[in-house]
């Protein structure tokens, strides 16, 4: 018989024991699988940032605006190959609870800098030319059923117009989609339209996007860009693309954080059951590991076999619970309406990696004192016990 099968029937010789062992480590990386995926959705701004691109806001907040008069001053800096900016309205269609993220563009400029929306040539056009247009991303319109030449209304629960109203009229022109992952679960408008009849907060911005000449000009022109507005009465604040997409993130709280908390509790709890029902289960075999020296068995060698027994059930745990949530997240990925607020959902690669990294070195710390205690048991005194 060789170790591989004594390591798998003394592994399971107390099925039960076995089994819910196994079920709490399966629990555990479920648990892990199913955030890593979500974090990876949440954090997805900051992976998708171009390297030579910045956005500019307000010093106090990016919930604050600046003057529309900022983004032609920035337009002039030193470096930067292009600007345009975006103002977030939000939109909701008919209900306060079917949200729609829309932001009120330059149309032209806005898909110079963001190269990633890809449009049908004459759908950008119309988009261009039409000051009443709603470009649609491809999830959104598919959520709500809306195609080319609908007339939507979109309500703000943030602005409101001169008459009093908080309702704009607009005509879907264009449908674009992002170029590999980048989403297109959002709508934009035209910045005119919105700002000509708003009751209050005319030419105003919410932030101004940026394309550098190069990365490597990242650090000067936003040094410019600070300089320039210092000691207004709306200072800036810029960064790259991607340290303002997280800390965006992180305004609704610290996910990498919280998602170490969750997961490092459960793989607390775990390891600490896990740990001592393997050193009871090595206990209870003290007189078993005497007659296998007897028998001939050296102590390196039972060493590995105790070891390699929590090493696979902690792997049999961990890949049928990273399985489970494999399924768990298409499922939920492949849901209607999903994809509209969730782009990208999926079970990341390195989860999985990380999962069965994860997996071996759980085995490894909880089976190293009961492999030690399997290796030191003494023959006559284990004996003499039973």
């Amino acid at each position: 018989m060789n170790d591989l099968t004594l390591i798998r029937k003394n592994l399971f010789r107390k099925k039960l024991r076995a089994i819910l062992l196994t079920l709490s480590i399966l629990i555990a990386f479920l648990i892990f699988g199913v955030l890593g995926a979500f974090y990876k959705v949440w954090n997805s701004g900051a992976e998708l940032a171009a390297d030579n691109r910045l956005v500019t806001v307000n010093r106090i907040n990016f919930t604050v605006t600046m003057p529309y008069a900022y983004w032609g001053r920035i337009q002039a800096v030193e470096g930067v190959e292009a600007a345009s900016f975006a103002n977030w309205f939000g939109g909701y269609y008919q209900e306060p609870t079917r949200q729609v993220q829309t932001f009120a563009v330059d149309p032209e400029s806005y898909l110079d800098v963001y190269p990633e929306l890809v449009f049908e040539p004459e759908q950008r056009a119309a988009f261009i030319a039409n000051r009443t247009c709603l470009a649609v991303g491809r999830d959104i319109a598919d959520f709500y059923g809306w195609s080319l030449g609908d007339r939507i209304p979109l309500l703000s629960n943030i602005w409101q117009k001169s008459d009093g109203s908080a309702s704009w009229e607009f005509d879907i022109c264009a449908v674009f989609d992002g170029r590999e992952d980048y989403p297109a679960n959002y709508a934009m408008f035209h910045y005119e339209y919105y700002n000509e009849d708003l009751a209050f907060n005319q030419d105003q911005i919410g932030w101004i996007v940026i394309q550098t000449q190069s990365a490597d000009l990242n650090a000067s022109v936003a040094d410019a860009i600070d300089t320039m507005f210092a000691n207004s009465p709306a200072e800036t604040e810029t960064s790259t693309e991607a340290a303002f997409s997280e800390g965006f993130a992180n305004q609704f709280g610290n996910i990498a954080l919280i998602l170490l908390f969750v997961v490092g509790s459960a793989f607390s709890t775990i390891l600490i059951i896990v740990g001592f029902t393997m050193v009871t289960a090595i206990n209870e075999r003290t007189g078993e590991i005497a007659v296998m020296k007897t028998l001939g068995f050296p102590a390196p060698r039972i060493f590995r076999m105790v070891l390699s027994e929590s090493v696979m059930l902690s792997l049999v745990g961990g890949l049928l619970g990273l399985g489970l949530a494999w399924g768990m997240v298409t499922l939920i990925a492949a849901a209607p309406g999903v994809s509209a607020f969730l782009p990208g959902l999926s079970m990341p690669q390195n989860v999985f990696i990380g999962g069965i990294a994860l997996a071996i070195l759980l085995g490894l710390l909880t089976g190293i004192i009961p492999a030690i205690n399997a290796q030191r048991v003494k023959i006559v005194t284990a004996l003499g016990k039973q």
